[in-house]
Parts: structure tokens; C-alpha cells; sequence
């Protein structure tokens, strides 16, 4: 995760997206990933959020910008202010930005990132294994898709 602000507008393998707002890049083929996909649409009334599964071009190419694996990709990664963060400091970046009782979520910032990177890379390691839908373009009820699903 180690490149400068912005660097994927210089990757000519990024296709062009608008970075005005995060970006939350979710793996479309697991359950647990997609279901938090759909947590956040569902609870991001104010529009803060878009997202874009690994699985579409635009998820590949920022993957493989920020080398993680996109055949299997081990994190949840969003794209804010131009820097990626992935794990769980991803997590607790999302939860700060949505609204209570989410957001209390933050005070996980206590636990030390190795730890929490542990606890985040154990659920990881079996998300696949976890019961549920994956991604499919069916917002949650209530919720408009336009301009919040890239990809």
C-alpha cells in the first residue's frame, strides 16, 4: 500500500473512475464480503460511499496497482483522498464514516493493528466459508444503485 496519493490516476491499467468520494472495492464472490457491501449501501443514507466488486475491471486493475492478488483477493480495500488502506484499518475507515451506531465501531483503533490485522486475517482465510448471497446488482430495499456502484 505503499504508493503516493493518487498514483493510480498515472497507471494507464486504471481505467479513469471519479475519486471525489471512497471507494470500497469488496470481493463479489463471498457472502460475508458482499452482505458488508450491502450493510454499507444500506446504512450510507448520505451517499458517502460508492463500491465496486474485485471482480470488475475497475477492482482488478486497483488490486493489482496496490498488489493485492485479484484471483483472490485477501482484503477489503477502499480508495479515500487517493490512498488505499486495506485490512482492517479499511474497516474502521469505513465505520467512521457512517452514521451511529456503526461508527462506535472506531474505538477499535485501541487494538493494537497487529492484533487487529490477526482477528481481520483469521475471518478472511474463511470468508468463503460463511452462508449467504453473493454480490448481485439487487440493491437493499430502498436503496438507488445510480452513481454508488462502479464497475
Amino acid at each position: 500500500m505503499g504508493r503516493g496519493p493518487y498514483s493510480y490516476r498515472d497507471d494507464p491499467a486504471v481505467p479513469d473512475f471519479p475519486d471525489d468520494r471512497p471507494l470500497v472495492l469488496f470481493d463479489g464472490d463471498c457472502a460475508l464480503c458482499s452482505g458488508s457491501a450491502r450493510k454499507i449501501l444500506k446504512h450510507d443514507r448520505a451517499g458517502v460511499f460508492r463500491l465496486a466488486p474485485t471482480q470488475s475491471h475497475l477492482g482488478r486493475a486497483l488490486l493489482v496497482h496496490y498488489g493485492v492478488d485479484p484471483d483472490d483477493p485477501y482484503t477489503m480495500l477502499i480508495v479515500q483522498d487517493g490512498r488505499a488502506r486495506e485490512r482492517s484499518d479499511g474497516v474502521l475507515a469505513i465505520a467512521a464514516r457512517l452514521p451511529l451506531p456503526w461508527r462506535l465501531a472506531v474505538v477499535g483503533r485501541i487494538v493494537p493493528r497487529v492484533i487487529r490485522d490477526t482477528a481481520y486475517d483469521f475471518i478472511a482465510r474463511r470468508r468463503r466459508r460463511f452462508p449467504g448471497q453473493a454480490w448481485c446488482a439487487l440493491p437493499p430495499h430502498g436503496v438507488d444503485l445510480k452513481d454508488r456502484v462502479l464497475g
